[in-house]
Order: structure tokens, then sequence, then C-alpha cells
């Protein structure tokens, strides 16, 4: 999928979009040095694992049960926590619960191609796998 345009986005009611959202990845804002993307994993899925070797990844979560899964070591997530994803670190998120599991994260410096919109982990990773 060719990623659109990104609105100019300054000010967001972000709780609000994670919880309407149900595309896997959709990339609200880009800047020179962060990128803000809401992601939706449903219940028995997960993002992958996955290791960004200059990327600095931090996860807010919003509604839903999980688990992180940060270089082998599994810690459980929820709304309300915040996970810190370092350069260089293996890791995976798992929807663990039986609603969606609906998240904030920021990448930095940015991950993917500005607008970037994946409606499903399938097409998220058919489009890693064109890259």
């Amino acid at each position: 999928m060719t990623p659109a345009e990104e609105p100019t986005l300054d000010n967001v009611d972000i709780v609000d979009i994670a919880r309407t959202s149900d595309d896997f990845r959709r990339v609200l804002m880009t800047g020179p040095k962060m990128q803000i993307v809401v992601m939706t994993i449903p219940p028995g899925q997960e993002i992958g694992e996955e290791t960004h070797p200059d990327v600095d990844q931090m996860l807010f979560f919003i509604d839903g049960d999980g688990e992180a899964i940060l270089d082998g070591e599994r810690s459980e997530v929820a709304a309300g926590r915040l996970v810190l994803v370092r350069a260089g670190v293996r890791h995976n998120f798992v929807n663990s619960g039986d609603r969606p599991l609906r998240l904030v994260t920021a990448y930095a410096p940015p991950e993917h191609p500005p607008g970037t919109v994946h409606a499903d982990k399938a097409e998220a990773d058919a489009a890693e796998h064109d890259h």
C-alpha cells in the first residue's frame, strides 16, 4: 500500500484516535526526529518479534491486555502502562486478552513512511518484505 499524505496534526485526542482505529498500524504524525503511530492488535495476535538497531520505541497502552517480551523477558501490559524499547532490543507484544489491544507508539527517529496505514498484520508484513 502506498502511504497517504499525512494531514497536518498538531494537537489531537490520541486516546480517542487509538480507541476508534481498527487498523493494525496507522501513522499519525511524522517529524524529522520522531513519529507517532496508533496500533490495534486483535485478540490472540501479536506485533511480531523485531529489533530496531537505531530506533528507540515507546509504547503507551490504551485498552486491552497483553504481554511485552523484551530480549526474552516477559511482563504484562494493560491500559495506562508505558514500555520503552531501546534501540537494539529484540521485542514483541502479544494480545493475551479477549478484546483488541490498543496502543500509541512513538519511534525516534521515524520508522515508517509518513501516512502509512496497514489494515492488518498481513498487510504490514507484506510491506516490510517489500522494503
